[in-house]
């Protein structure tokens, strides 16, 4: 059903970029078992160890025009189903980190690494209460524990909803 949607992104990330159409990226997910997150590009191309150990790029120009369009809108994320279908990530759960800040981070905030005890999501708690991108990375745990504790059907159906809306 997405794939004419999947198509007109791909068109317009190679229109307005000469990297390729997809971007992967090392994760940490569910007991700490590592896997190749997709998503389209939103940038232009740049060594891994960059974007492995980066938080948010130095150079704001390095987005393309179309990049941006897809970061405000979340379409970049799409990709992320193939990592559903393979059962790397699920729809709802704590966003899985890259190796290089789950390292930093299990060091310096307590309790991080409970996180890990479920499968993480393309959405989450934390994400659609802004807790995303460059923001308190203990408030971001918090919000992670508290739907560690309090999961349930409903409650994902909760936050797949906030994040139709709020992110389209």
């Amino acid at each position: 059903l997405l794939a004419p949607l999947w198509l007109l992104i791909a068109l317009g990330v190679k229109f307005s970029s000469q990297a390729p159409i997809f971007f992967r990226q090392q994760r940490v997910g569910l007991n700490g078992k590592r896997f190749s997150i997709v998503k389209f590009r939103t940038m232009t191309h740049v060594e891994d160890r960059v974007s492995d150990t980066e938080w948010m790029p130095q150079n704001v120009e390095r987005f393309t025009r179309f990049g941006n369009f897809l970061r405000q809108t979340n379409l970049d994320e799409l990709p992320q189903l193939l990592n559903v279908l393979m059962g790397e990530m699920s729809l709802v759960g704590p966003r899985p980190e890259r190796p290089f800040y789950t390292e930093m981070f299990k060091k310096e905030v307590p309790q991080y690494m409970l996180r890990h005890y479920i499968q993480g999501g393309m959405t989450g708690w934390a994400q659609i209460n802004g807790w995303r991108g460059n923001t308190s990375i203990p408030r971001r745990i918090e919000h992670d524990l508290y739907y560690l504790k309090n999961w349930g059907f409903w409650f994902d159906i909760k936050i797949l909803a906030f994040t139709l809306f709020r992110g389209l």
